[in-house]
């Protein structure tokens, strides 16, 4: 059970890895929160950075999700004992997307998570049966809405509140359904400004 407790803050600070904040800096010298939605995610990467950078940032932060589930919890997976594999993974992810929208290193204000939890749902998909069919769903949502608006925030939030039935109707274990329904009501809150500009008409398309 030791093992869980460093495996916990390793995948909080993976998660906690501002990368468009860091290709803010590396690339134009600026604080990307400063500019456009003064988002630290890929979306507003890519209307301030420009699309190679915002399509590096979607990627790493996809990456930081798949790393903890799948790497890091291979290596806690054979370490801790007294839980079970697939509740591992979950908590290890958890704490992955929970470092992603509030990450340390910038005052524990961070990225809005939809990125880190495609990563994350990757990595379990890898590992549990029955999640590919729940990706596979939840990106072909994302696209469809994207495609049909072509509104990131908008894609993001249906896919996200999506995630729950899909869960649930493929009949995964419980945990990861109630996990599900909490990593929804994160997605949803953490998109509460993109709600309102919707509602009101106002949330610019990304072409």
């Amino acid at each position: 059970m030791l093992w869980i407790i460093p495996g916990i803050f390793a995948s909080y600070l993976l998660g906690s890895i501002p990368t468009a904040y860091i290709f803010g800096r590396v690339l134009k010298g600026i604080d990307i929160r400063k500019f456009g939605s003064g988002n630290v995610g890929a979306t507003n990467a890519l209307r301030v950075l420009g699309k190679p950078a915002g399509i590096s940032v979607l990627l790493i932060d996809v990456l930081k999700g798949f790393v903890a589930v799948f790497f890091l919890g291979n290596v806690l997976a054979a370490r801790a004992t007294g839980v079970s594999e697939i509740t591992l993974r979950v908590l290890l992810g958890f704490c992955c997307i929970c470092g992603h929208n509030w990450t340390v290193f910038l005052k524990f204000k961070g990225g809005k998570g939809m990125a880190t939890t495609l990563g994350v749902l990757l990595g379990l998909a890898v590992k549990v049966a029955g999640i590919k069919a729940v990706f596979a769903l939840v990106i072909a949502t994302w696209l469809v809405i994207f495609i049909i608006t072509r509104i990131v925030s908008l894609a993001s939030i249906l896919s996200g509140a999506a995630l729950p039935v899909y869960m649930f109707l493929l009949k995964q274990p419980d945990i990861l359904i109630y996990t599900s329904i909490l990593l929804s009501a994160f997605i949803i809150l953490r998109h509460k400004t993109n709600v309102k500009r919707i509602l009101q008409g106002k949330e610019p398309r990304l072409f």
